[in-house]
């Protein structure tokens, strides 16, 4: 891609993000969300072939489906109440619609169907853009409408994302689908906080953000896209391999990782709330993600482990040579 056209297209993309994070009123709110959409699009067909164009065409698809859902549940809202800010959200049905629009835009369950299909299906710096950077406008939308909303429709949706995420991930070897439904579930996480406590989703996404941006960046330099290429990895990359496993079992939630600090702090605001049932339940889900990066970490570690009599040399060697290269992203793991 042109240099100067993909400059545009990220300009394009940042301009959208910040119009809906900046935003009062529901038309600007809709422009950014359609200009990010778009601006997305050639991001994901960056490899010309079938694959990728099917998966820009599943998520343009779904996307324009939420666009036109939130622009009617935002023309309701304006025969009802006649104004078109953020904050004037009073019509039932207007709000219905509006958080079924941006979970989709998000991906939660019941409609993530297209976040592990459109992930598998575009390559890796693509797919830490769609996980990333575009969690950020529906979740500030979420986080400016949240006393405006049915909590007892976010809590069953969060509920539902923390179940679909852990099951779908464990019968999975594509790397990408992996992280899709991890996705899926820290999304999950983070919209049944928000009723209690909106402030504490906002640290939830940054952990996730942080641990997602590590884990994609080592798997473009592995060049690893599934679990047996990341397993034949670790006797050439063993510190990347190695950084990888961690924050894969950070991202389950295994204490004392830094991953187990947000989760610990959701259930602990929930209990305060009196809500032990929810809080039960997510924590018996979490378990099925952690037992699937638990597996990776297993399998990957097992497969090729090399002897002891010939290869502490090597190992030595390759430390060296990675460590100028892993120095910022094993900074970053200790802040």
């Amino acid at each position: 891609m042109n240099p100067l056209i993909f400059l545009l297209i990220l300009l394009t993309m940042f301009l959208g993000t910040m119009l809906v994070m900046m935003s009062s009123h529901w038309f600007l709110v809709w422009t950014g969300f359609e200009m990010n959409m778009l601006a997305i699009i050639p991001l994901l067909t960056k490899t010309h072939n079938p694959r990728t164009t099917e998966a820009a065409t599943k998520y343009f698809l779904t996307q324009a489906t939420a666009s036109m859902l939130l622009i009617l549940a935002t023309t309701i809202n304006l025969l009802y109440t006649g104004n078109w800010s953020i904050m004037k959200l009073n019509n039932p049905m207007a709000s219905a619609m509006m958080t079924m629009a941006l979970t989709m835009k998000l991906g939660l369950s019941p409609f993530h169907f297209w976040v592990p299909e459109v992930t598998q299906g575009i390559p890796l710096s693509s797919g830490l853009i769609l996980l990333t950077w575009q969690k950020l406008a529906p979740l500030s939308i979420l986080y400016m409408i949240s006393p405006l909303m049915d909590s007892y429709l976010l809590m069953i949706m969060a509920l539902l994302s923390i179940a679909v995420g852990g099951w779908g991930g464990l019968n999975q070897t594509q790397m990408r689908k992996i992280m899709a439904y991890s996705s899926i579930g820290h999304m999950g996480w983070m919209i049944a906080i928000l009723a209690y406590n909106p402030t504490m989703m906002l640290l939830n996404l940054y952990m996730y953000i942080l641990m997602t941006i590590t884990i994609f960046s080592l798997l473009m330099v592995n060049m690893t896209t599934t679990m047996t290429s990341l397993s034949y990895s670790w006797n050439k990359l063993p510190l990347t391999s190695m950084i990888i496993l961690i924050m894969m079992l950070s991202m389950g939630g295994l204490p004392p990782l830094t991953g187990f600090m947000p989760k610990w702090l959701i259930i602990q605001e929930m209990m305060k709330n009196s809500n032990i049932i929810m809080s039960t339940i997510m924590t018996l889900l979490a378990l099925l993600n952690l037992y699937f990066y638990t597996r990776i970490t297993y399998v990957t570690s097992l497969t090729t482990l090399p002897t002891m009599n010939n290869t502490k040399m090597i190992w030595q060697f390759k430390f060296s040579k990675q460590l100028p290269y892993m120095a910022p992203i094993i900074i970053i793991m200790t802040l």
